[in-house]
Order: C-alpha cells, then structure tokens, then sequence
C-alpha cells in the first residue's frame, strides 16, 4: 500500500502485483535486487513454471536439495500438519491440479476432489534436504508469499532502509516509527472494506475464498483430508512478527481451530464466516465496520 510521502516501487511477481514503500527514495541497484530475489523464488517453488525445483520435483521422485530459507517452510508446515490432523499441507498442489488450478489454468475440475497424500507416506523433508517417494506436486501458497515478503524485507535493512512497507497484494510488512492504517478488504466486494487496522512493526497476511475462486464453489483454500474447498469461513487475518508466520496462520485459520493455534503462535487474528459473522483475538486491535 502506497504511504503519503514516500517513495514506491511497484512490480508483478509471483503471479500477484506488489509494492514496496520506502520513506527514503529506493536506488535503482536496490531493486534490481529485490527483483532477482523475486525471480529465484518463483524459479524455484512455481508448480506453474515448467523450468521450476517444484516441476522437476513433481516429476521425479528422489532426494532434491532446497534453498536457504525452505527450513523454516518446513518447521511450520510440520507444525500446522500435525495441527491440523493433515488438512494443512504442503502436498495440496494436486489437489488444486484436479479442481482445475495448475499450470494450465483450465479452470475446469476433472473429477471428484482428491485428497492430499500423506507427508508420513510421500516424503522425508528435514531443513534443506527433501527426500520424496512418490510424485508430489509441492505447494507452498499457504506460506510462500509472505516468505517472500520477509526476504524483501530482509534486503531492504540490509541496503540501509528502515522506514518500509512491503506489500505483496495484501500480504504487507511494515517497518518504521510510525503506524499505518490498512483498510481489511471485504471478502465478497473488494471495493469496499470491513474495517481497518493499525500495523506498527508487524506482518499483516490475509487469505479469502474470493481471491482465486472458479466454477461452482471451487477456490484455492483446500482441505488437504479431502482436496475439497472450504465453504464455512470466507476469510481470514493474521498479524505477527513475520509475514511468513502470518501468511501460513492465515490459511491455517480456515481448518484449525484459533485456541489451538494461540497455543503455539504468537499472533492476532480475525475470522469471518460465510453467514457474516467474525470473530477475532482478545488482543486484536481493529476496528470493524457496523
């Protein structure tokens, strides 16, 4: 989201756009970087990309070595899975492939919902190092992108900025002396919003139904011990300490219950159902619209 004063920089990555507010002007060697770092991670976990770690993983089972920061996908995908009784999962990408959401965009399902495999069956994932038996198409949406997000922040400390935003469609973090308000979109209007919060050195990541849906009730948030859809909650916040904590507790929101996730995560959060109600965390700090 763009800040009164500051400098931005926009760009498409990943599939989504983003963009990054800085308060002091972004030199151009900067971005390049931040778009190289773009381009190694889609180069790497895209399952839309023929040329992709994640394609070649689909296709080949065996012992692949993954990037650095793949360890702290790990931690909190074993973390969520073993929540969730396996309906948060990395494994999800050929459940989204059969509704119709891969690298052909067809749109279209070609069958019945198809469950997740099991992580203890299909695969060995320690740090760095994942060891498949199986095909398994990886999908780290759940997760990935405020991953990403992290990483760009990272960039820009290290370049010397500490007064930013980045927003990656969404999926923000924030750094800097002063809050900034962020206006939570409606889930089934996005002209409109439902509230409005203040972020003050924290990652804000939100996941809803309407995002990427299509078909008669088809979206990308699935239940990994069914590959069907979510149909009770239509959207979700999460705010921590990093986007990539935030983006994961967001989707985990729609499949494990809050108190369970409160007793390992750090974070706030809100829920909005499909018949209109919310709920949100003692210590959430927004404000909702009557």
């Amino acid at each position: 989201m763009a800040v009164a004063g500051w400098s931005d920089f926009r760009f498409e990555g990943i599939g989504t756009q983003w963009e990054i507010s800085t308060a002091d002007p972004l030199e151009a060697a900067v971005g390049s970087r931040l778009l190289e770092i773009v381009e190694e991670y889609d180069h790497n976990y895209s399952r839309f990309r023929s040329d992709s770690l994640v394609t070649r993983i689909a296709r080949d089972p065996g012992h692949y070595s993954l990037p650095s920061g793949s360890e702290d996908l790990a931690r909190i995908y074993a973390s969520l899975y073993r929540m969730s009784g396996g309906r948060v999962t990395p494994l999800i990408g050929g459940s989204l492939e059969r509704l119709g959401y891969g690298a052909d965009y067809s749109l279209r399902a070609e069958g019945a919902p198809l469950p997740a495999p099991r992580w203890e069956d299909a695969l060995q994932w320690e740090d760095r190092s994942v060891t498949t038996r199986q095909p398994v198409v990886l999908d780290i949406g759940a997760a990935g992108k405020g991953q990403l997000v992290d990483l760009l922040s990272a960039e820009l400390e290290r370049s010397g900025h500490h007064d930013f935003v980045v927003d990656g469609s969404g999926d923000m973090r924030h750094q800097g002396g002063t809050p900034i308000t962020v206006a939570l979109e409606h889930p089934y209007d996005a002209s409109q919003a439902i509230g409005t919060l203040e972020l003050a050195g924290r990652a804000l990541c939100a996941s809803a139904a309407n995002r990427r849906a299509w078909g008669d009730g088809l979206h990308h948030v699935l239940d990994g011990a069914t590959g069907a859809p979510v149909q009770t909650v239509v959207a979700t916040w999460a705010m921590a300490s990093t986007a990539l904590e935030a983006d994961a507790l967001a989707t985990a929101l729609f499949l494990v219950e809050s108190t369970l996730l409160e007793n390992e995560f750090e974070f706030d959060w809100l829920l909005v159902y499909s018949d209109g109600r919310a709920r949100y965390s003692d210590a959430f700090k927004g404000r909702l619209f009557a």
